[in-house]
């Protein structure tokens, strides 16, 4: 895979700002758009942040038929979550999603990709989507590294992060790395105001069991850890990587245009 950074090389990064939400503010905010791939599937703890923050969230899911807005100017952001599947999937709903992030790419609005919601801002950028060379995975928790960019955009970030996943992606030109790993180097990524994460920031811990009991035949892939690492895990790193989230998650309501910003 190639890393290359020049398309947003000129935008600046700022730290996050931290905002003390009020109840007259709360009852004004906009509602998040949020886009799930399973008719089981839940937002998680990035639902329970919104949620916290005053937020609605406007649930939807292409994949069963709902549409997917025209525009985001009746929403604060939108969130594309995980699923089974891949953003080389031939089916229509993927190549709709895939086709539909250059609405908050060309309006500047806070968009967030978890997982395979990353991997589809990747491709909507011109990156490319892949399984590992080795065949590896990463399935449990792993270290991450953020970088400079990572660190002055959102401090405090956990020593390792849940994942769940069988590809990864290369870097888009011009988007900014934020945070790296081992085996699939591209971990979290910013675009002007839009985000990829590679991991699992809202899985909570009932989902972790209905993951880990599910989706059991991942255990068996390369690279993949046992389930009860899963759970000895968590209780190490969990507190650092819900705390990452909730500052995160408010500091990317919170942005404005990169152009705005550069224009002050």
């Amino acid at each position: 895979m190639s890393f290359r950074t020049d398309r947003f090389g000129g935008a600046e990064v700022v730290p996050f700002p931290r905002r003390a939400p009020s109840a007259a503010a709360s009852e004004a905010r906009l509602p998040v758009l949020i886009v799930l791939h399973q008719e089981c599937s839940t937002p998680g703890r990035v639902g329970n942040a919104l949620r916290a923050l005053g937020h609605r969230l406007d649930i939807r899911r292409p994949r069963f038929g709902d549409p997917l807005p025209e525009t985001l100017d009746r929403h604060a952001g939108a969130v594309i979550f995980g699923g089974p599947m891949s953003a080389n999937d031939p089916d229509d709903y993927i190549r709709r999603e895939i086709g539909w992030i250059d609405i908050p790419l060309r309006e500047q609005r806070p968009f967030l990709g978890i997982c395979l919601g990353a991997q589809m801002l990747a491709m909507q950028l011109g990156a490319r989507v892949a399984p590992h060379a080795q065949a590896l995975t990463q399935i449990g928790y792993y270290p991450i590294r953020p970088t400079a960019a990572g660190h002055a955009l959102c401090p405090h970030w956990p020593a390792q992060v849940y994942h769940w996943h069988r590809e990864g992606f290369e870097l888009p030109v011009g988007a900014e790395l934020l945070a790296e790993g081992d085996d699939f180097p591209v971990q979290a990524f910013r675009a002007g105001n839009a985000f990829g994460v590679q991991f699992h920031p809202d899985v909570t811990y009932a989902m972790m069991h209905r993951w880990t009991t599910r989706g059991y035949d991942g255990f068996s892939a390369p690279g993949a850890r046992q389930r009860h690492h899963h759970f000895a895990d968590r209780a190490v790193y969990d507190v650092a990587e819900r705390a990452w989230l909730d500052h995160f998650i408010d500091g990317w309501l919170a942005g404005r245009p990169v152009l705005a910003q550069a224009a002050e």
